[in-house]
């Protein structure tokens, strides 16, 4: 019988989502005959240990006789244990320099290491992530920044809410301002986006109208990447050959930067990728923007004056319109950024159970069976070796 276990979060903060709640584990043990599922003891987890072994879950210490592990946030070096498969968000496909040391664990404990971000379908749709959760909780937050800095109407923050459910009824009769939103991004993260616009009444219009109109109720544009970029060339946009050769192509957005009190920020990001603006932007006499929600939060990414992660508790900074500095939220003469690298923490149970929905119905057969596509091309490391599909890594792995 093959034996899954779900290990306890060390990284600090400790992330409180799962990846697989109670009812899901109760679900595979009476679906799988032949899997049996251990969590590992934890005190921060937002479903309980009681609730997992109400679910008829084991519920130990140590989870060292499982054959697979598997977790959220990335795992503390000294807590890999040599020789196991490990499922986590490692956070290294992009060379990320904080993650290095990761990595190099990895292969010397000869450890499997398959990454929740590299699971896609064969058109290259990521599988599986919170990326939708991150952009209801971010969207919230960005509306919840710009009540705040203009006092004209007021939301809490969303952990002050038990689940999405009671979110939502925290929105009914709130009256907003004639305000103006870009939305940007087509994944999970703009459509989480996309549903707090709805929910709160928000009216999208076309970008032509965008540009041209000012409205007597709240409006969002949502651009997607061909209203974003342009080739260099010929003005086209093609999204294969866009992601093929970013550098071909200039970003549009700036012509919004007139028009636009809220940047709700929601697309993938890579450093040949053109950014939104550029710093210098920020001391435009026209830069109307008064706050932005960075939800895909890449500091000094797409959106410059993201200048570093805030958190859960505090999750509003300013940057200053002169000095581009750092300041306090809310002072006149700066904008207000929320860039929170963990924001469906704010959501986890319902975070957890999308999560595991989308593990049970797209990886998991494919993760016990094996010889898939989907988990080979996932596999960043196998038994302590860099797979094919990375060896751009071979450098920064230390291989």
């Amino acid at each position: 019988m093959l034996k899954i276990g779900l290990i306890r979060e060390g990284k600090i903060p400790a992330d409180n989502r799962v990846a697989l709640t109670p009812a899901q584990c109760k679900w595979i043990h009476k679906n799988r005959t032949d899997l049996q599922v251990t969590v590992q003891h934890c005190e921060t987890r937002c479903f309980s240990d009681k609730e997992y072994q109400l679910a008829g879950v084991e519920v130990k210490d140590n989870v060292d006789d499982c054959d697979i592990l598997l977790g959220i946030k990335e795992v503390p070096v000294e807590m890999l244990i040599p020789g196991k498969k490990y499922l986590f968000f490692s956070h290294t496909k992009k060379l990320q320099p904080y993650n290095q040391k990761l990595l190099r664990a990895i292969i010397d404990k000869k450890i499997t290491l398959i990454d929740y971000e590299c699971l896609e379908h064969q058109d290259g749709k990521r599988i599986i992530g919170f990326g939708f959760f991150a952009g209801i909780v971010g969207a919230h937050n960005g509306m919840m920044a710009y009540g705040r800095r203009t006092g004209l109407y007021q939301l809490e923050k969303v952990n002050s809410s038990k689940n999405l459910q009671h979110l939502i009824h925290t929105y009914f009769g709130l009256n907003l301002p004639p305000v103006k939103i870009a939305v940007t991004g087509s994944g999970r993260v703009a459509h989480g986006i996309l549903e707090i616009m709805n929910l709160l009444g928000i009216h999208e219009v076309e970008p032509e109208e965008y540009l041209e109109k000012e409205f007597a109720y709240p409006v969002y544009v949502h651009l997607k990447g061909g209203d974003l970029y342009s080739n260099k060339k010929d003005g086209g946009y093609a999204r294969n050959d866009f992601h093929a050769r970013p550098e071909n192509y200039n970003c549009v957005f700036p012509k919004y930067i007139p028009h636009t009190d809220i940047l709700m920020n929601g697309i993938y990001w890579e450093k040949n990728i053109p950014r939104l603006f550029e710093m210098e932007d920020v001391k435009r006499p026209d830069f109307r923007i008064q706050t932005i929600a960075d939800i895909t939060d890449d500091m000094n990414g797409s959106v410059p004056c993201n200048i570093g992660d805030s958190t859960i508790e505090d999750p509003i900074y300013g940057v200053n319109k002169l000095t581009l500095e750092r300041t306090a939220p809310y002072l006149p003469g700066s904008i207000d950024i929320m860039a929170v690298g963990n924001l469906p923490n704010e959501l986890p149970r319902d975070a957890s159970r999308y999560f595991g929905e989308q593990m049970i119905k797209f990886v998991l057969k494919d993760l016990i069976e094996g010889g898939s596509d989907i988990i080979e091309k996932a596999t960043i490391v196998k038994e302590g070796k860099l797979t094919s599909h990375y060896d751009y890594m071979k450098e920064y792995a230390g291989v």
